[in-house]
């Protein structure tokens, strides 16, 4: 290690220059294992403070917004420590969750003069109402009239639509349980005969942005590596391609203008996921699969930023939100100045200029696909797990990625709940099926990404047919999409 660089860290050992750590971009291999045996000589204390201002200042350096190579900033993601939950967050969170989506619903034109549940009962005559609740209950009768049971925070209702409004039926038949609807209908008694059901959803009028510049963003997920299906070839052929190796001239040009790659989660197979996965690992140490993926990344040119969130293969807790991979199994990671790590579910803010306001790009794993798949009719008789875009169109129209008590584990906040789309998405990224699918849904552009596994023994099992080792490209100047094949 150079004198230079010793003399500044022994001015940052003695609390001076703590902001200025650019320095640590220049390190070679060599260099850093010597910073490392250099901090394992002085105090642990002292150590430790050290540590925490190089990973700030790393995490500063991610998410700047001010790149020369390509801008990005994070709108949110999820950076809290656990606390020790009870029974009284969850009653809290349902809560928090429930006015945030009736306040989405009061906004509707349709839903206008709002009445609660309560007074609605204490009503005699024959009155067209609306009103705002959750889905407590539902039942098909032997007509086939339909009845749900909705509750807000004054009581609970039937809502009976009849089987003569064949239209109504339909949207009936794709309502889950603990969803928050509006119900335009004529109160009899303690009953509402619907009209209408109206959803939180996303605006019609919602803008179709495009980036006054040309550039391009890329979009991964459930790479999978430690797994002996691990399409390796195939990746390496992404990397050649990415690096300007592979492809025609137009492609070359292309991919000079590439400035984001996305990772929407399942970066490596993960350790004990499911019951005998061991024989399935070609690598059997998770810090050893991170490692091995950080090889790979290292090989995209520097100047593309690298966003990654988690999900359910990586060595994070199952239950969502996922925080921002673990440090401690994924320092490789990041140690890469260009990758910006992010919870799952997260939104992240792209190719913002003076001019452009940017584009807010929604990212979530998927996770709690597996359950909408098999309990909606729409979806499943539609495409089930071959139509990411059915899904991802159901949780837009939901304002919510998990509606469902038990589609997925998940952290009851007693403030807030991360799982509502609070904020419009421009794009809606996620992997978890292994197939790729590109759609629209309101100027919101949906990308389920492809994998980089082959199909294993669970999958064939399943019935899954995933497509392997294809990428979404976006061109953020036309909104247009374009798949790429590096598979056989």
């Amino acid at each position: 290690m150079t004198t230079v660089k010793k003399d500044i860290i022994q001015a940052l050992l003695e609390k001076k220059f703590l902001l200025n750590l650019s320095f640590l971009q220049i390190l070679d291999e060599k260099e850093e294992q010597e910073l490392q045996e250099f901090f394992e000589k002085i105090q642990e204390k002292e150590k430790e403070e050290i540590t925490t201002y190089i990973k700030n200042f790393k995490k500063i350096q991610d998410t700047s917004n001010k790149t020369k190579e390509g801008t990005v900033s994070i709108v949110y993601s999820l950076e809290s420590k656990d606390i020790k939950k009870t029974i009284g967050d969850f009653v809290s969170y349902f809560n928090s969750r429930y006015k945030h989506l009736e306040s989405m619903l009061r906004n509707r034109q349709e839903l206008q003069g709002i009445t609660s549940i309560k007074r609605i009962s204490q009503k005699d005559e024959k009155e067209t109402v609306s009103i705002i609740g959750l889905v407590k209950n539902i039942e098909e009768t032997k007509n086939n009239n339909f009845i749900i049971t909705l509750e807000d925070q004054t009581g609970e209702i039937k809502i009976i639509i009849n089987n003569t409004k064949k239209e109504l039926i339909e949207e009936a038949k794709t309502i889950v349980f603990d969803e928050v609807i509006g119900v335009v209908g004529v109160s009899v008694g303690n009953a509402v005969f619907a009209n209408k059901i109206i959803w939180p959803d996303i605006p019609i009028y919602n803008e179709l942005k495009k980036s006054p510049d040309e550039e391009f963003a890329v979009f991964l997920s459930d790479i999978h590596i430690g797994s002996k299906q691990f399409l390796q070839k195939d990746f390496e052929k992404f990397i050649k391609w990415i690096n300007g190796e592979l492809g025609n001239e137009k492609q070359q040009e292309i991919v000079k203008k590439i400035k984001y790659v996305f990772v929407v989660g399942d970066v490596v197979d993960g350790v004990g996921v499911y019951p005998g996965q061991e024989k399935d690992l070609e690598i059997k140490d998770i810090k050893e699969q991170y490692d091995l993926c950080a090889h790979f990344l290292r090989m995209i040119p520097s100047n593309i930023k690298i966003i990654i969130c988690a999900g359910n293969h990586d060595a994070m807790r199952l239950a969502e939100p996922q925080l921002p991979l673990y440090y401690d199994h994924a320092r490789s990671l990041y140690d890469m100045p260009n990758v910006i790590m992010v919870s799952n579910p997260s939104i992240v803010n792209i190719a913002k200029t003076k001019t452009f306001q940017g584009f807010n790009v929604l990212l979530y794993h998927g996770y709690s696909f597996d359950y909408y798949i098999a309990n909606v009719d729409e979806i499943r008789n539609n495409g089930g797990y071959d139509r990411a875009d059915l899904v991802m169109k159901f949780m837009l129209k939901r304002r919510h990625m998990a509606p469902t008590h038990t589609s997925c584990m998940y952290i009851p906040f007693p403030d807030h709940d991360p799982l509502i789309i609070t904020k419009i998405p421009d794009f809606f990224a996620t992997g978890h099926l292994h197939k790729v699918s590109v759609s629209n849904y309101r100027n919101i552009t949906l990308i389920g990404s492809s994998c980089w596994q082959a199909k294993t023994s669970f999958q064939e099992k399943m019935g899954h047919n995933p497509e392997p080792s294809r990428v979404p490209l976006v061109n953020l100047q036309t909104r247009e999409v374009k798949i790429m094949r590096f598979g056989d």
